[in-house]
């Protein structure tokens, strides 16, 4: 579990992994890129929770404080250099969502309706994305599962994807899990990165890393780039 101030080698570590000797971590900046997930504008605009000592506080404080300006940060350090900057979302192709896979389709929190013109699915304004950077709609929870984005990456040379974004045990989970199935180099930006609640965030960390990514913080990694450079 997090222990803060700790070394990212020593936090989020699973049972599996209590006694595993994690190496160092290395970015060929010329290989990498970053990947948003799902910073959309329906999560800033829903009214399920009014109340700022409701159930969704954590979340809207989380992200208004901390996720958003990390995910700024980063964006603004990758494209200063000139790295790819990868957007996903989720949007339906179709008005009744009907093209939308099972788990966005059942009842519960997932049953969203967010048809791609709309202005509740595209990504907000703070971190919006530039001209020419790649943006993929899927109705999955994996940005990989149903989109072309593993064909993308692979074309242009893409090894290591930073990953940040919503909802940590959810689809930055799911596509976390694509991206190692398929052999990319993957790092979790944790400050960059919300669930629901505390919890579900820290317990989700916890089961990916050191075998699906590398859990970092954005210093961290800002760290390893720089060192690169």
């Amino acid at each position: 579990m997090d222990q803060p101030g700790s070394h990212w080698k020593q936090r989020y570590r699973s049972f599996y992994y209590t006694h595993a000797e994690v190496p160092d971590l290395t970015l060929d900046l010329e290989r990498t890129g970053l990947l948003v997930i799902d910073v959309q504008n329906i999560y800033f605009s829903r009214s399920d929770d009014p109340g700022e000592s409701g159930e969704w506080a954590f979340f809207r404080s989380r992200m208004k404080n901390v996720v958003v300006p990390n995910i700024v940060r980063l964006t603004d350090f990758f494209r200063e250099r000139r790295m790819p900057v990868f957007f996903a979302r989720i949007a339906c192709l179709t008005a009744d969502g009907s093209d939308r896979s099972l788990s966005q389709k059942r009842a519960g929190f997932n049953n969203i309706l967010l048809p791609h013109n709309q202005e509740a699915s595209h990504i907000i304004e703070n971190i919006k994305p530039l001209e020419n950077e790649v943006v993929v709609t899927k109705t999955t929870d994996s940005a990989l599962t149903g989109t072309n984005l593993r064909l993308i990456l692979q074309n242009m040379g893409i090894h290591h994807v930073v990953v940040c974004g919503i909802f940590t045990d959810q689809c930055v989970s799911s596509t976390v899990r694509s991206l190692a199935d398929e052999s990319f180099d993957t790092v979790v930006i944790e400050d960059a990165c919300a669930a629901g609640t505390e919890e579900l965030h820290n317990h989700e960390l916890e089961i990916i890393n050191n075998i699906y990514c590398q859990v970092l913080n954005v210093e961290e990694l800002l760290e390893v780039l720089e060192m690169e450079l």
